[in-house]
């Protein structure tokens, strides 16, 4: 496993790049993140180092904005002797660095302090109230002066299989501190491992659209790639909760409360029916993997926004996101409603 390389102008067009880190001789580059250190004019790239028995935390560097990396010569710079000990976050804070990192197996965030992007001190633990599935990608950030932890989980998503939760709190540089309780952060089935970027005009997040309950066993004869990344999502704080926007150019839809309706495209459609205080999706008709059904909490008129593209549909329901895989073309649905 190696990291691949993207730009963006616009957040909407991709170019992909050569790859950035390449797998070792000895051990898989697993998931991670960057930092401009602005002091040494260069990205650090933080990342897991994984092998049999063993994760280690290594970094490397860009003095080219990103287009080539360098392995620092005296990884690792954490290694805790740990077999599932992954996916380092680090961001600024005040006049250094602070590192969240994921004990995995051990159901820890576990919260580092650095002056030099090099040495890392410990600073402390912390468990997500009403989790209780592996620990994977954490994430935080500041927003509107909230603090925001994001955390995928694998099992333990909202739809099945694997997803991600977030919660709000405090973080005072040594200790984060929940003000509230996990909430999904997308309904869908196809949204785990996303990643922030607080350096943009705005607080915006990224995902990866695959589940790990079929990531690895999907008969790709009839569609030439296995998951993809998602499109990108504005962040902002709203009476006190996060609240996400889709940052691409959507398609707009209105549905009065009480009616399903559904997205039919040339091989079937993708059904919303509601069952009391629920709204469920099924893609039976578009897919052949599991998880094929599940619900987001709503009620009322809807307010739909969503973006279709080859293999997929992301929808926001009331501002509740949902994101799925379709074995459905590069097209646009037709939008039916029915009324019950």
């Amino acid at each position: 496993m190696s990291w691949g390389h993207a730009i963006s102008k616009d957040l909407i067009n991709w170019q992909e790049m050569p790859v950035a880190i390449p797998e070792q001789a000895n051990h898989a580059i697993f998931s991670g993140s960057t930092v401009f250190d602005e002091k040494n004019n260069r990205i650090a790239a933080f990342y897991t180092a994984h092998k049999e028995g063993n994760q280690s935390q290594h970094l490397a560097f860009s003095y080219d904005a990103g287009t080539s990396f360098e392995i620092y010569e005296n990884n690792p710079i954490l290694d805790l002797d740990l077999a599932d000990f992954r996916d380092p976050k680090v961001i600024p804070y005040e006049d250094h660095w602070i590192m969240v990192v994921a004990k995995s197996k051990l159901l820890k965030l576990t919260f580092f302090k650095s002056n030099d992007l090099i040495n890392w001190e410990f600073l402390s633990d912390y468990v997500m109230p009403g989790i209780t599935e592996i620990y994977e990608c954490p994430d935080l950030i500041n927003i509107d002066g909230k603090w925001v932890l994001f955390l995928s989980t694998n099992p333990g998503g909202p739809a099945g299989g694997s997803g991600m939760h977030y919660l709000i709190g405090d973080f005072d540089g040594t200790e984060f501190k929940g003000q509230t309780n996990p909430k999904p952060l997308d309904y869908g089935p196809d949204y785990y491992a996303a990643v922030t970027f607080s350096n943009y005009q705005e607080p915006i997040s990224l995902g990866w659209m695959n589940n790990w309950d079929y990531a690895n066993s999907r008969d790709l004869n009839e569609q030439p790639w296995n998951g993809s990344m998602t499109s990108a999502r504005k962040l902002a704080i709203a009476n006190g909760d996060l609240m996400q926007s889709f940052y691409p150019p959507t398609f707009q839809f209105q549905v009065p409360d009480g009616a399903d309706f559904q997205f039919r495209y040339p091989n079937g459609a993708l059904k919303f029916n509601r069952e009391a205080d629920l709204i469920w999706i099924d893609r039976s008709e578009l897919w052949k993997e599991s998880l094929s059904r599940f619900s987001v909490p709503i009620t009322g008129d809807l307010e739909i926004a969503a973006i279709f593209d080859s293999g997929s549909i992301e929808i926001s329901l009331n501002s509740q996101f949902a994101t799925l895989l379709l074995e459905v073309g590069p097209v646009v649905p037709q939008f039916e409603i029915s009324n019950n």
